[in-house]
């Protein structure tokens, strides 16, 4: 009789004890399922963030592939004028000749800094987009370095050079009596020595090298920029 109330005190014991275990797993389940939708939540903002940054990037390098491919013809041509002595030379020309002109390209990394330098990371669940967004600063950063490259030939070498064998009194409007007297006295342009100037042609050639180059990183951005994008998409559109 003993035995036989044990088994069912046992029985039931057993019984309650299942039930809190289903009843616990059933709460962290829940508990676990809430998270997830509140990860999900922070995951979605900030592949939508990171998107919209991605698509102004792909815009600016767009401009940015067409500008350094005009700036290379633009280089090419300037070179068939080194090293000769021309007795004349047209407006285009000395336009082409003394062009210092150059746009810095702007590309965005809020977002993608903000990600790699905070626990936003950990939101992000695919490892793929993981590697992609934590090696995507470095392209950025070649990409900015090789400008600099640029921007200091341009200050730094070309415009010194052009300034001690060009009078800046070319620009000035042509057309115009408050400036005829420097027009007609001050120290004129040598074209013909600045074509010989080695430190000039050095110069020019150094800036074509590296513009090239820059419209190699500036395609190579583009098509990683792309890929990432690409990859946001996927996942935004994950159940």
């Amino acid at each position: 009789m003993k035995l036989e109330k044990f088994k069912t005190y046992f029985i039931y014991a057993l019984g309650e004890i299942l039930l809190i275990v289903v009843g616990l797993l059933i709460a962290w389940k829940i508990n676990n399922m809430n998270e997830s939708r509140k990860n999900r939540v922070v995951e979605i903002k900030i592949y939508k963030s990171l998107s919209q940054e991605l698509d102004t990037n792909l815009v600016v390098l767009d401009s940015a592939i067409v500008e350094y491919t005009k700036s290379i013809q633009m280089l090419q041509n300037t070179i068939n004028y080194l090293g000769t002595q021309p007795k004349k030379l047209t407006q285009d020309a000395k336009s082409l000749i003394v062009n210092l002109n150059y746009n810095k390209t702007i590309v965005r990394d809020e977002a993608i800094n903000s990600i790699n330098a905070t626990n936003k990371f950990e939101f992000i669940e695919s490892d793929s987009l993981k590697q992609l967004i934590s090696a995507y600063p470095n392209e950025l950063d070649s990409f900015n370095n090789q400008q600099n490259k640029i921007e200091n030939i341009i200050t730094d070498r070309l415009k010194p050079v052009i300034e001690k064998h060009i009078s800046l009194m070319e620009i000035l409007p042509q057309k115009s009596y408050n400036y005829q007297r420097i027009k007609n006295y001050g120290n004129q342009s040598n074209y013909p020595e600045l074509l010989v100037s080695r430190e000039y042609q050095n110069s020019v050639i150094d800036r074509l090298l590296q513009t090239k180059g820059q419209l190699t990183i500036a395609k190579s951005l583009k098509e990683k920029t792309k890929t990432i994008a690409t990859k946001l998409n996927q996942e935004l559109n994950r159940p």
